[in-house]
């Protein structure tokens, strides 16, 4: 019999693309004010960035570097982005340009 030793696989984003791990919207605001859940299906999603390709390829060949980086938090399109899943978690690949705001 022999030993397998489970290995999570690593999602490696090619070009533009980043990897969004998604991050659930607050159901209360600071002041108590609790929000329904009509309202955030409405609005775009959030997540956290987990990994980010090389970058946008000019015509001129030149690469141009993301302006995200892993471990920032976003908003983005909720049209924008492709759901998958790997070894049991659900992330959201999606082009740099469906990143709307960085959540500082």
């Amino acid at each position: 019999m022999s030993t397998e030793k489970s290995k999570k696989r690593k999602i490696v984003p090619l070009g533009d693309r980043v990897l969004v791990r998604i991050v659930e919207a607050e159901t209360r605001t600071k002041s108590g004010i609790i929000i329904p859940d009509t309202v955030n299906k409405e609005r775009p999603e959030q997540g956290m960035v987990v990994a980010v390709g090389a970058g946008r390829t000019t015509d001129e060949g030149k690469t141009i570097t993301p302006k995200v980086k892993v471990g920032d938090v976003v908003i983005f399109s909720k049209y924008g982005p492709d759901e998958i899943k790997l070894d049991g978690e659900e992330y959201y690949i999606l082009s740099e340009l469906n990143v709307l705001a960085v959540v500082k």
